[in-house]
């Protein structure tokens, strides 16, 4: 059997399945919560709906995302990681790009292409994280010392994030935060300054809050301050700043077990048709709402049910993982995985202030499908590559 068979042979199916079938139920879904926005009469003619479009879209990128999956996952991570300082400083080179651009979402646009940066930013740093903690400490010991590698962990997670929270992309910012303290749970941080290190964020919080937030975000503590009195039962004006939070909660809590039913018209009920969910991004920031309403209650559950299936499946490759490495690449894709899902629909219920950030694998989001296809290639990597290659010895030549 050659190599690349006993690759495919050996590749991690339930993940590749479980990955699959999210993505074909958010072509489905894009298809329902796209179909009021507005193209050309021409694209309309062509694919019958909007939805349809953006669904069609939604497919090209699958495609580019399955070519990334699979060349990354038939490779062996261990010389991925080599690009973590080029991809890293390239992320980093965009993003300072897309903030000189005049576009108020910090898009750069290549002719009819265009794409965020901030989203590579994520990808690059766990790479480049995951590559630092196990063989920086080769070189010299000192690398191994616990305040050098909070050091470390703690710029690389800076400098993007500060990047992110001044082009305005609050929800970006924060997978950070979840992605920094695995980081310095994995890599081994003695738990006496995980503790000092928890003490000192929680007092800094107020500072945070009243003098940098409203410095690097305009949105940010509005919107937060927003979030607190609704969870207080505070009023708020549901017609103004409020109303977005307002009726996609309402969206989401009045869909019932069963639901309006997909691609639900006005007459059935649905506040999507009614445009009380913002059009504008009901498709990706506010798609879960759209699900919600849509499928139920029961369609909800089996969506969160079958993302803590591939995040556990994930979890699973990290343990037989032959490295360091390879366990916190894991680990760190899974803490971007889970702080995205847990944003997106924990601001749709009003247990987090919102924010734009897509739902992974659902959304429609172009090239954050493909960022997220790629991470769960090197998952795939890992588990591909947890037994290293046998060496063959040769018995020494007899005189």
């Amino acid at each position: 059997m050659t190599p690349f068979l006993r690759k495919i042979l050996g590749m991690n199916w339930v993940l590749v399945l479980v990955m699959y079938g999210l993505l074909i139920f958010g072509v489905f879904m894009i298809e329902s919560a796209a179909r009021h926005l507005t193209i050309s009469k021409e694209l309309l003619d062509h694919y019958g709906t909007v939805g349809g479009y953006y669904a069609h879209s939604q497919k090209i990128w699958i495609l580019l995302g399955s070519a990334v999956y699979f060349i990354v996952s038939l490779s062996d991570y261990r010389w991925i990681r080599w690009l973590g300082i080029p991809y890293y400083i390239s992320s980093l080179a965009l993003m300072v790009l897309a903030m000189v651009q005049n576009d108020s979402v910090y898009r750069l646009k290549f002719g009819t292409f265009s794409f965020q940066p901030a989203q590579l930013g994520v990808s690059s740093g766990i790479l480049l994280i995951a590559w630092l903690m196990q063989d920086l400490p080769k070189l010299h010991r000192w690398f191994a010392l616990p305040f050098v590698r909070i050091g470390i962990i703690g710029t690389l997670a800076a400098i993007p994030f500060l990047f992110v929270m001044k082009m305005g992309d609050m929800g970006s910012a924060l997978v950070w935060i979840p992605v920094s303290i695995v980081a310095l749970l994995i890599g081994g941080i003695p738990f006496r300054y995980l503790s000092f290190m928890a003490l000192v964020g929680a007092g800094c919080i107020p500072l945070l809050y009243f003098v940098v937030l409203p410095l690097v975000s305009k949105r940010g503590p509005e919107r937060i301050d927003i979030w607190l009195r609704m969870m207080q039962n505070k009023e708020v004006d549901i017609a103004g700043a409020a109303y977005a939070p307002h009726n996609v909660s309402m969206a989401v809590g009045k869909a019932g077990w069963k639901g309006v039913g997909w691609n639900a018209t006005a007459e059935q009920g649905s506040l999507h048709d009614k445009g009380f969910i913002p059009r504008d991004t009901a498709h990706n920031d506010y798609i879960f709402a759209v699900i919600a309403e849509e499928l139920g209650f029961r369609g909800s559950l089996l969506l969160l049910t079958t993302f803590a299936l591939l995040l556990i499946q994930a979890l699973f490759i990290g343990f037989y993982s032959r490295d360091v490495s390879g366990r916190l690449l894991v680990c760190l894709i899974v803490a971007v995985f889970f702080a995205h899902v847990f944003e997106n629909i924990g601001m749709c219920v009003l247990i987090m202030p919102i924010t734009g950030i897509p739902l992974p694998l659902i959304s429609y989001s172009g090239t954050f499908v493909v960022i997220c296809m790629f991470m769960l290639g090197l998952v795939q990597s890992v588990w591909i590559h947890r037994n290293a290659m046998p060496t063959l010895k040769t018995k020494p030549t007899e005189a």
